[in-house]
């Protein structure tokens, strides 16, 4: 910030001190700097900037929110389960050898598989590791696999429909709002390509930028494009014949978001009860396990 306030004191346009800063400022907010300074309405621009940020972030947040608690918990049965596995099934262990009495085999299948991860845990703890940092170095380097990846989230249930929604959502805010502040539609479409992080909705906004520069309209091209549903080019299209493209825009980007945190809510709704099942059926399994040998420790006594 101290080298922005220096470079616009020394005489810079507030667009090119930005400019140098493409690691921090990506290449919409300069673009609707510059169209703020040649109209004169740059104030006008930077509120609008500012409300696009805040409600992208408050519509990531919410999603991030639906999946933060079932994730949470699954995490918190996996520790359940692994300590109940290495630390208190052994002990049960040593009791009942004592008696010399034969377990019930479905309490010998789970000792068996206590052992087994006391044996191999720390190999299984090492081998998963691994393939995390491979996992996230993959993703890093290759964009084939990127590709791969973000196709095969897009055939997951529920949360395919979320990931779509908040991209459409920035999509087409980011979208109406070049198209207010002035920038034709093929920088608009350029300026969305460099602020989205999936590589496979980046690729998209190539393709678009290509199908118009060959001189075809936005529905069109969206049509033709598997990322975006019919519903998406329908209305653009009625926006591009009305002259009001803008504002059909913007009803695209309320409606996606309103859908998407309605998604969001149902999610969270439908997974912390089914989670909780699936906690309570583990620890459960795993107490009638411990327990189930005790019915027959009277006739050993004897």
């Amino acid at each position: 910030m101290l080298v922005l306030h220096h470079r616009v004191l020394s005489g810079a346009p507030f667009s090119q001190a930005l400019r140098e800063w493409p690691q921090i400022f990506p290449a919409l907010y300069p673009a609707l700097m510059e169209v703020g300074e040649l109209t004169g309405q740059l104030d006008t621009c930077c509120s609008e900037l500012a409300r696009q940020q805040i409600r992208q972030q408050q519509l990531w947040h919410q999603v991030a929110k639906a999946l933060r608690y079932p994730l949470f918990i699954l995490l918190v049965a996996i520790a359940v389960t692994c300590g109940m596995l290495l630390f208190v099934l052994p002990e049960f262990v040593a009791v009942y050898d004592s008696f010399d009495a034969p377990l019930p085999a479905f309490t010998a299948a789970v000792m068996q598989l206590s052992a087994a991860l006391q044996e191999w845990g720390a190999v299984l703890a090492i081998g998963v590791s691994l393939m995390l940092v491979a996992w996230h170095q993959l993703r890093r380097r290759s964009a084939g696999w990127q590709r791969r990846e973000q196709a095969i989230f897009l055939r997951i249930p529920l949360l395919s429909g979320l990931w779509r929604g908040t991209q459409l959502t920035q999509i087409y805010t980011i979208l109406n709002l070049t198209q207010r502040a002035g920038l034709t539609l093929l920088q608009g479409l350029a300026a969305v390509e460099v602020t989205l992080s999936s590589l496979l909705w980046r690729e998209a906004m190539a393709g678009l930028q290509q199908h118009i520069a060959q001189g075809n309209p936005l529905h069109q091209a969206l049509m033709h494009h598997p990322l975006f549903t019919p519903l998406c080019g329908q209305l653009v299209r009625v926006g591009e014949e009305a002259g009001a493209l803008d504002l059909m825009l913007a009803r695209l980007a309320e409606w996606h978001e309103a859908e998407t945190r309605e998604r969001a809510d149902t999610l969270a709704a439908s997974l912390e009860p089914m989670m909780m099942m699936v906690i309570g059926g583990i620890v459960g399994t795993l107490v009638i396990a411990m327990y189930l040998p005790v019915f027959g420790l009277g006739d050993a006594m004897h």
